[in-house]
């Protein structure tokens, strides 16, 4: 069986706009002295690279029989067709197509997307929406497991 996992990790220039937030609150406390400057650039910097690293960390892994998306675990018997999704169809379903009910695992920053649907008639989720850097892998890992 072929199994799958990635973190969709925030982008290199996240991390940039993180240590400009440290920078930005030090020269905010800039007025007060050094020491409350250093505290605020400290404070203000590693604020926001938690922030960055937290929703950055979401992984997707297909398991065992299920596929785990972020805090869904969805076994195999529920899983339908996976789609890939390019970059403008992507776009298209995580706006005017999306469906309010659906399962969205989104990332802006990832272009690339896979459609699954959901085929366990108990479950109102129509489909869930999975960005990820690597749509072929994941299909093909949900179709094995699936088989």
């Amino acid at each position: 069986m072929q199994s799958y996992e990635e973190r969709l990790t925030a982008p290199r220039s996240w991390w940039v706009i993180a240590a400009l937030i440290g920078v930005a609150c030090a020269l905010m406390l800039l007025p007060l002295g050094t020491l409350p400057m250093l505290g605020g650039l400290i404070a203000g910097a590693a604020a926001a690279a938690v922030a960055v690293s937290a929703y950055g960390s979401v992984r997707i892994r297909v398991v065992g029989d299920a596929l785990i998306a972020g805090d869904a675990k969805i076994p195999a018997s529920a899983l339908g067709e996976a789609r890939v999704l390019d970059a403008e169809e992507a776009l298209a379903w995580r706006t005017h197509k999306a469906d309010a009910r659906a399962f969205m695992l989104l990332r802006g920053y990832v272009r690339t997307a896979v459609r699954v649907e959901i085929a366990d008639p108990q479950d109102p989720t129509p489909y869930a929406y999975l960005s990820t850097r690597e749509p072929e892998r994941l299909v093909a890992a949900l179709t094995a497991v699936r088989a």
